[in-house]
C-alpha cells in the first residue's frame, strides 16, 4: 500500500491508490507494446491503470482466525461448568474450607436443576447428576458425622394415626357408665359423652384399642410426675396429660405419617416455634421433658386464642388457623357444632373424642377391665460431656449397654453426641462420677473413636487387637503393659481404635407417597431436609400427591417397609401453594 499509516486528515488530501501485481489483461498489454512505438498523448498518459478480475486476496493464504473463544453446545458448556464447581468443591472440602466446599457443591446442583434440562433424558447428565449428588452428600456426612452411628434409631409408629381412622358404632351400654363416671370421677377438663366418644369407648375395648390403652398407662408412669410438674408449673389442667395418651402412647420415638415425634407429636416446624432443636445429631421433639414443656406453652397459648379446651385440643391437632376458618363459616365457637358440620379434617373430628374416650378409661381402668402396672420413673445422672462422644465409649467406661444409654437420651439421633458445650447426657443414677473419673484417661480428640474393653478369660491383646483392628503393640502402649504379658479377666483396657472407613454415602431409597404423607414429614422420616427432598425430585412447590415416587438419598438406607423400586420416576408438581394455604396449614398432632 502507498500511503499505510496516514491520518484520516491526510487520508482525504491524498487519496489511496492500490497496484495490485498480477498477469495484465491482454487488451493492457497490447496497447503496453503500441506506446513503444509511438510516443503516446497527454491525456493516454493520466488515464487510470486497469485493474486485475476479483478477488484480490490470495486464495492459497489461510482463512484469519477468531480471537474469541468458541462457544460449546448447550448441554457441554452446562456439564462442563458444573464439573469445574464440582471440582472447586472437592479442593475447598479437602483443604478444610467447608461452607466455601458446601456452597460449591450447592451451585453444582442448582445449575443442572435450573438449567431448563432434565438430567434423565439425557445419559451423559443423569450420570453427572447422580455422581455430583452422590458425592456432595457423602461428603458432607464425612465432615459431620461422629463415631459410626450414622442411622438414626429406629422409630414407632404413632398410635394416632390408627386410632383415628376407625369406625365402630358406638355400644349404648357404655353410655349409662360413662355418663355416671363423667359426674363422679375427679377431673379438670370437660368430659362430653355422646355417640362420638362412646364410639372410641367401644374401640378400646377391642384387642387391638385395649393394647394401646394398656402399653400407653403403663409406660405413662414413667413420665407422669414429670408431667404434673410442668403443666402446674405453667398453669394448666392436670387431664391434659392424655393428649399425650392419645398421640403417642408416651413413646419418645413415635413418627406419625405426617412427621409429627415425640410423645406430643410436634412437627418440625411448630417445635422450632417452641424451641426445641432438630439438627443431624439430635431432635429435641423426642426429649421428654423439653417437648412437655413445649406443648404446654402451646395448649395455653391455644387456649388463650380460643378460650374453649375442646378447640384448643382441635387446634393442637389441626392448626389454629383450620379451627378459625371452620368458627368463621359456621358462625360457631363451639367444638360439637363444627363437628356436625363437618368443617374440621377428619382425624381432628376424631381427636377430641378420642382423648375424653381414654381419659374416662383412665380414671376408671378397672371397669373396662384394663389392667396396667405403670413403670417407675427412671433416676438419672446428667453430665455435660462438651464435645462430641460416642455412646458406645460411655457406655463401656460406666458398664452399661448401649440400649440403656439411648432409652435416656431419646433425644440423639446417632450413636454419638453432638458437637455442643451445653448438651447434657443422662446417665443411670450413680454413674456420673465414674464416668467422669475414667474418661479423664482418653484424650478428649479420641472420644470418637476410642474405645474401652473388659478383659474376659482367655482373651490375649493379640485376639482384642484383632476385634478393634488395631495392633496389639498399640494396645499394649496405650495401657503401659507388656506385649506378652498375661491379661487378668476383668481388667479394663483403653482400646486407641481408629474410626471406621466404612463408605458414609447416602444410599438412593425411592418412596411411594401415601395418603396422608407430606413432603416435610417424608423427609423428617429419612432425617434428610425437605428442600433437598424437592431438589432431588426437582418439585416446584411442598405439594406431594399419593402415588408419586420420590428419590431419597439416606443414610444407610430405609426401612424394608419403604423400600421401592428406584426404576420409578416422580412426577413433577407445578403447584405453588398461596401464602393463604401456608397460613393455615395443620399445626400439630399429625400436625402441631
Amino acid at each position: 500500500m502507498a500511503t499505510i499509516g496516514l491520518g484520516c486528515e491526510d487520508a482525504a488530501k491524498k487519496p489511496v491508490q492500490a497496484h495490485v501485481p498480477g498477469t495484465p489483461a491482454p487488451a493492457a498489454q497490447k496497447a503496453q507494446s503500441s506506446t513503444l512505438v509511438s510516443a503516446p498523448s497527454k491525456a493516454t498518459q493520466q488515464a487510470p491503470p486497469v485493474l486485475a478480475p476479483l478477488p484480490l486476496t490470495d486464495a492459497r493464504r489461510p482463512q484469519p482466525k477468531s480471537l474469541l473463544p468458541p462457544i460449546p453446545e448447550g448441554k457441554t458448556y452446562l456439564v462442563q461448568k458444573v464439573q469445574e464447581k464440582f471440582v472447586s468443591g472437592e479442593k475447598n472440602f479437602k483443604a478444610g474450607h467447608l461452607e466455601a466446599a458446601r456452597k460449591d457443591f450447592d451451585d453444582a446442583v442448582d445449575w443442572m436443576l435450573e438449567s431448563g434440562y432434565d438430567p434423565e433424558s439425557d445419559p451423559a447428565l443423569s450420570a453427572l447428576f447422580h455422581r455430583v449428588v452422590d458425592t456432595v452428600y457423602a461428603y458432607e456426612l464425612q465432615a459431620f458425622r461422629g463415631g459410626e452411628g450414622l442411622t438414626e434409631a429406629a422409630a414407632v409408629p404413632a398410635p394416632i394415626d390408627e386410632v383415628a381412622a376407625v369406625a365402630l358404632p358406638a355400644d349404648p351400654r357404655l353410655k349409662e357408665r360413662a355418663e355416671e363416671a363423667a359426674k363422679s370421677v375427679s377431673h379438670d377438663l370437660p368430659l362430653t359423652v355422646n355417640d362420638e366418644v362412646l364410639m372410641f369407648l367401644n374401640f378400646f375395648q377391642t384387642p387391638k384399642g385395649r393394647d394401646i390403652v394398656e402399653n400407653g398407662l403403663r409406660r405413662s408412669g414413667k413420665y407422669r410426675e414429670m408431667i404434673a410438674r410442668v403443666l402446674r408449673e405453667e398453669g394448666l389442667p392436670q387431664d391434659l396429660i392424655y393428649l399425650a395418651q392419645a398421640e403417642s402412647a408416651f413413646q419418645p420415638l413415635a413418627l406419625s405419617r405426617a412427621g409429627a415425634r415425640g410423645i406430643w407429636q410436634f412437627v418440625a416446624y411448630r417445635g422450632q416455634q417452641y424451641g426445641l432443636r432438630h439438627t443431624w445429631w439430635i431432635d429435641e421433639r423426642q426429649d421428654p421433658e423439653k417437648a412437655t414443656r413445649a406443648a404446654a406453652q402451646h395448649l395455653r397459648d391455644l387456649y388463650g386464642l380460643f378460650g374453649d379446651w375442646y378447640l384448643a385440643m382441635a387446634a393442637y391437632n389441626c392448626g389454629p388457623g383450620n379451627v378459625q376458618k371452620g368458627i368463621e363459616r359456621t358462625g360457631y365457637a363451639d367444638f360439637w357444632e363444627l363437628y356436625k358440620r363437618n368443617v374440621l379434617p377428619r382425624e381432628t373430628k376424631n381427636y377430641v373424642p378420642i382423648i375424653i374416650a381414654l381419659t374416662l378409661i383412665a380414671k376408671d381402668a378397672r371397669h373396662y377391665s384394663i389392667q396396667a402396672d405403670p413403670e417407675s420413673p427412671v433416676p438419672t445422672d446428667v453430665v455435660k460431656p462438651g464435645r462430641p462422644i460416642d455412646l458406645r465409649l460411655v457406655a463401656e467406661t460406666i458398664d452399661v449397654d448401649v440400649e440403656t444409654l439411648r432409652s435416656l437420651n431419646p433425644s440423639l439421633l446417632r450413636m454419638a453426641t453432638p458437637d455442643d458445650p451445653s448438651f447434657e447426657l443422662r446417665l443411670p443414677q450413680g454413674t456420673g462420677e465414674k464416668f467422669t473419673a475414667e474418661i479423664a484417661a482418653i484424650p478428649p480428640d479420641k472420644w470418637n473413636s476410642w474405645r474401652r474393653h473388659r478383659v474376659e478369660a482367655g482373651e490375649t491383646l493379640a485376639s482384642i487387637a484383632k476385634k478393634y483392628r488395631v495392633t496389639p503393640a498399640a494396645i499394649a502402649e496405650t495401657n503401659n503393659v507388656e506385649r506378652t504379658a498375661t491379661l487378668e479377666a476383668g481388667t479394663k483396657l483403653t482400646i486407641p481404635a481408629t474410626q471406621s472407613a466404612s463408605e458414609t454415602k447416602r444410599l438412593l431409597v425411592s418412596y411411594r407417597v401415601r395418603r396422608g404423607d407430606t413432603l416435610a414429614g417424608i423427609a423428617d422420616r429419612f432425617s434428610v431436609n425437605s428442600e433437598d427432598v424437592r431438589k432431588w425430585n426437582r418439585l416446584r412447590s411442598n405439594h406431594v400427591s399419593r402415588g408419586m415416587v420420590l428419590r431419597i438419598y439416606t443414610v444407610g438406607g430405609a426401612p424394608e417397609t419403604y423400600r421401592r423400586s428406584t426404576r420409578s420416576r416422580s412426577k413433577r408438581k407445578t403447584t405453588v401453594s398461596s401464602p393463604a394455604k401456608a397460613a393455615s396449614a395443620p399445626a400439630g398432632g399429625n400436625a402441631h
